[in-house]
């Protein structure tokens, strides 16, 4: 297999290398998250709700791609471990904007951090199906 930097001549070579980046990147994804006392699914949730300034359930469970009770369990257990807030819409009571805390925010960073050399390798794999 050819080296991240180099460009492939053999397609599926790339798409290999692509698939075993990715695969790295997911595993080291779980570690980190774990390093931080975050499940999978709670560092992927933290990770919508931080990418957006507030979001909703209903956004979630198209983002997630999971079920409105899944992503309802999830939000609860992360307002219970003070890492993201609830806070009731202005404008209409029957929705409800989600938000990191400060805790949220902090270990999403940590986690966030710890992986910047996986994100440059997939980058680069990435690159390389150019």
């Amino acid at each position: 297999m050819g080296n991240v930097g180099e460009m492939v001549a053999n397609p599926f070579e790339a798409a290999a290398s692509f698939h075993s980046a990715l695969r790295s990147f997911l595993r080291e994804s779980e570690v980190a998250a774990r390093s931080q006392s975050l499940t999978p699914r709670q560092y992927v949730l933290l990770l919508q709700i931080g990418s957006a300034e507030q979001t909703t359930v209903s956004e979630l469970v198209d983002l997630l791609a999971l079920t409105q009770s899944t992503v309802t369990e999830l939000v609860q257990r992360a307002v219970r471990a003070g890492l993201v807030s609830r806070t009731p819409s202005p404008s209409d009571a029957r929705v409800v904007h989600l938000r990191l805390t400060e805790e949220g925010r902090a270990r999403l960073q940590r986690v966030f951090d710890q992986l910047g050399g996986e994100r440059h390798r997939l980058r680069a794999v990435i690159d390389e199906l150019g």
